[in-house]
Formats: C-alpha cells, structure tokens, sequence
C-alpha cells in the first residue's frame, strides 16, 4: 500500500513525496483512514514506528478547508515535553510547505508576549504543553471553544510526569463534539481509564503488544559495582569497546546524576553534551541540534529525551541508572533501532537492580541477556581521579574521612559490604578476654542529703529489699528497673548528685 491509497489531500502527498518516503508504516496505513472518517482513534504503537506522522498527514488534509480565528485555535495536540512539542511543529512545517497554515508553539522558556501575538493573529494549529496552555486561558487570552480536534500524544508520558489532571481539565475546555485522536505506547489503568472517559466509541488501532520492545534492538545487561565512581568507569570502558558505535544517548535517573557523568565523560576526553529539565530551553535545544548534526556523539540525558524524539541513527542506548519504572525502559530502548535500523542497548546493573531488572523482563516478556567477558573495574586502572578525594584514598588505604550520605551512596539504604575477603566473625571480633576493659571513673560523692531526706525509715507500703547493704557499679550503669529494686527506700546513691543539693533560700527571705 502507497500513501495515495490512504485519501490523503493532493497537497499532502507531493510534500510526502518531496521527503522521500513512499510507503506508510503500519501505524499510518491504520489510523489515516479513521481520522479523515472524522472517527475518534485509539493509538497503541513502539516508539519510533511513525505515530506523529500517523496525525499530522490527516491533519494538514482536514485543515485545508476553513479559516483561523482570533485566540480560537482549530486543532490541539498536547504533549509532555518542550522537545516533543517542537518536534511535532517541525513536521507540520515540513509536510505543511504548501499550505498557509498558521502553527503556534506554548511551551515553556519562551515570553508570553510573542505566544500572545501569535494566538491573536489566529491558530489553524497549536502544540503546547498542559502547563502552558493552562496559564494562557486563565490568563483569559485563549478561548478552547472552537477545537474540533484534539491529539492527546504519549499519554504514558503524560501519566508519569502528573499531567492527568492537566489533561481533564484541558478536555472539560474543548468542546464535547470534539474528534479526539489518543496515542500511547503503554496503557497502565489509569490511562484506560481516561481513554473510557474522553473517547466515544474509539477505532483502536495497534500494531504491538503494549510495552514491548523492537526486535532490532539487541539488549543486554553488565553487571556493575554498588559504587558510583566504578559505574562511571565500567561506561567508560563500554564506550571504548563498543562495536560499530557511531552515537549512544547514555540515560540516568536524576537531574544531578546526568551532571555528574557528563563532566565525568568530558574530564576523560568524551565529546558528551548534556540533556534534562533543569536546563533552559536554548541549552536544551543546542544539544539536541549538536548530537543530530552529529558534532556530540554522546548526549547524557534524564527521561526527558526518553519518549519520542526522532533522532533515527541513534546506534546505542546506555541506561546508566536502571530506570525505576519498568515502562521508562521501554521507551530508552526505543531511541535506537529505530525505522528499521538495528541498534543495541546496555544497561549497568547493580545488585541494588535486581528488582528492577525483574519488573523490566516481566513486562517487555523476555529475559534480557548478561554481557559476556569480564566487566570487573579494577582499582589499579588509573580511570577513577573524578571520584572524591576521601573516596580515592580509601581505596589506596588511606585514612580519609568517610563520606555520609555522599553523592556516590545516595542510591543505597543498604549497609557497606567490607572490601576484601570476608572473615569469619571470631576473626572480626576481638574476644571479651582481649578487648580492654573500660576505665572506671571515680565515683563523685553526693553532698550530703537534707536530714528529712535521710531518714531510714521505709514508706508504708514500701517493700524491703534483701541486699540493703547493696553497693551501686561504679562501671557500667545498671538498669533502672535493677536500680530500684536493689536499693532501700532512703538510699539516694542512684540519683545525681545536683538532685542532692541543698536547697538555698533567697537572702532576705
């Protein structure tokens, strides 16, 4: 099938052709039909198998009659990432040259003023985030009301980054005869459940398994030390070796930790840039440019570049960090093998990982494989100056101060495992016979107690002890329980000496 069977507009299909491709994929060649019917879709595909094009083609056909008005936008698509948003802008741009068709932005990092003109001149189409779009209309300079379709895309996203109440609110805005096309790549309950909530009788269109990955990817995991600074070297050891390695996006779990690999990488001579969300938008955007063109072959990244950036000739997938979420892993792998391509992907796993990497397999439905060949990282290699410097001379036997809480442990709740062989406890451990006993302190003498206080005799009631020549430990204290019952009613040797104190009266009194 060619994509002049799919009903696609005249328009359309010669800026198809100008780019080159000639066949649809089969997420297009389902769902293009179902949108020009003017039916609600249900979208469930791998990333990388061409879902943006699988809207945006339908689209530019359906937006070919009728005019833009004034802050009352045509269409809508939403989606989880500044990147996304302006990826899914390019190709309207792109398949949309012919037309006059005016596409507005919202995204973060970019002045309210210029998005406020653009809404103004009037919008056929408009890609923005559910953050952004929501401070325009409360900011009354944007009106939902004339929105005949709406694209919810990477709802999984959505789900993981908390913008579900975003999305209901955004839905309760647009108009209810609205057509509504929902593409996702796993659909976890509570996406079923706004899918039931939001879609009217939609056409489901899938073309995998949920949550699965490409079968042109080649997985595998090395194991890695507990420590950080040996996983940073064991990836360094990996980038070296790699086979056929032309560009690798190397994924971690935190914001801080995408900081520290990347100034790791670029002290050890890596051409590396860095990708997450703490990082303006002109930043973001220069590196996604700079690893395209191919001027990075490293991008160390969060998750933020994790779902549907189309960056085809991505030859490597690291995860770093084993993600927490099983679904995440299958979008990391998704950067690679993509259009049919072939790619391979290398997750690091520490023992701490065995729980995630068990999740993972359950869900992509296969056991992904160990590295062959010895990956230990040895102490003696040299490659470990980026680790602190309390951590380097404990590892040569120095007396450094241990570090508590340190960056490199901040993953752990679990206790250090002794380096070395491990002793037998009675090797370990001193015996009672050899460990010194404790110095004593002299027993400070009380002052001498008040005369009521002294009195001998027992309270009514007060039961006698058998030892009422008891002498208190002066080593380590004795229970209070033991205290009690082993002295007499008027001893007060157990109680500090300030409590025995004579009570002074004030001058004058």
């Amino acid at each position: 099938m060619s994509f002049s069977d799919l009903g696609l507009s005249e328009k359309v299909l010669a800026a198809v052709a100008a780019t080159g491709y000639t066949t649809p994929t089969p997420i297009q060649e389902q769902a293009i039909p179902h949108v020009l019917a003017r039916k609600d879709v249900l979208g469930i595909a791998q990333t990388g198998t061409g879902k943006t094009a699988a809207f945006v083609l339908p689209m530019l056909t359906i937006l070919e009659k009728g005019r833009a008005r004034a802050r009352m936008p045509r269409t809508l698509i939403l989606e989880p990432t500044r990147e996304l948003a302006a990826q899914v802008k390019e190709n309207f741009d792109r398949y949309g040259a012919g037309q006059k068709l005016n596409v507005a932005l919202l995204i973060g990092g970019v002045s309210f003023g210029d998005q406020d003109a653009k809404l103004t001149r009037g919008v056929d189409v408009l890609i923005a985030t559910p953050g952004r779009l929501l401070d325009h209309t409360e900011r009354g300079g944007l009106l939902l009301t004339g929105v005949e379709l709406l694209v919810i895309d990477e709802a999984d996203r959505m789900l993981d980054m908390g913008f579900i109440p975003d999305i209901e609110r955004v839905c309760k805005l647009v108009p209810f005869t609205r057509q509504t096309l929902f593409f996702t790549a796993t659909m976890p309950p509570e996406i079923r459940r706004i899918t039931e909530t939001f879609l009217h009788n939609p056409q489901k269109v899938e073309v995998s398994k949920p949550a699965t990955t490409a079968v042109t990817v080649t997985q595998c995991q090395v194991p890695a030390g507990r420590e950080a600074h040996e996983k940073r070297e064991l990836l360094r050891r990996l980038l070296r070796e790699a086979k056929d390695l032309q560009n690798a996006i190397i994924f971690c779990n935190r914001k801080r930790e995408v900081a520290i690999v990347h100034k790791s990488l670029q002290k050890h001579g890596f051409s590396v840039g860095a990708l997450h969300g703490d990082m303006d938008q002109s930043a973001r955007t220069a590196a996604l440019e700079q690893f395209r063109k191919g001027e990075l072959p490293l991008l160390v990244a969060s998750d933020v570049a994790a779902r549907g950036l189309d960056i085809p000739e991505v030859s490597h997938v690291f995860n770093f960090d084993v993600p927490h979420h099983p679904d995440d892993y299958v979008h990391r792998v998704g950067r690679t093998g993509r259009a049919g391509r072939t790619g391979t992907a290398i997750s690091l796993v520490t023992p701490l990982d065995q729980k995630s990497i068990v999740a993972i397999e359950k869900l992509i439905g296969q056991s992904i494989p160990r590295a062959e060949g010895d990956y230990e990282v040895s102490a003696d290699t040299g490659e470990h100056s980026d680790r602190p410097r309390e951590s380097r001379e404990r590892s040569r036997g120095g007396r450094g101060k241990p570090q508590r809480g340190g960056r490199d442990r901040e993953r752990s709740h679990e206790p250090r495992e002794p380096r070395g062989e491990a002793r037998h406890a009675s090797e370990t451990r001193p015996s009672a016979e050899a460990r010194p006993a404790p110095e004593a302190r002299p027993a400070r003498e009380p002052r001498p107690p008040r005369e009521a206080r002294q009195s001998s005799e027992p309270r009514h009631g007060a039961r006698q002890p058998a030892n009422a020549a008891h002498v208190p430990s002066i080593g380590r204290p004795e229970p209070r329980r033991q205290r009690e019952a082993d002295s007499e009613p008027g001893d007060h040797s157990h109680l500090p000496a300030f409590l025995l104190r004579p009570v002074r009266s004030p001058a004058g009194a």
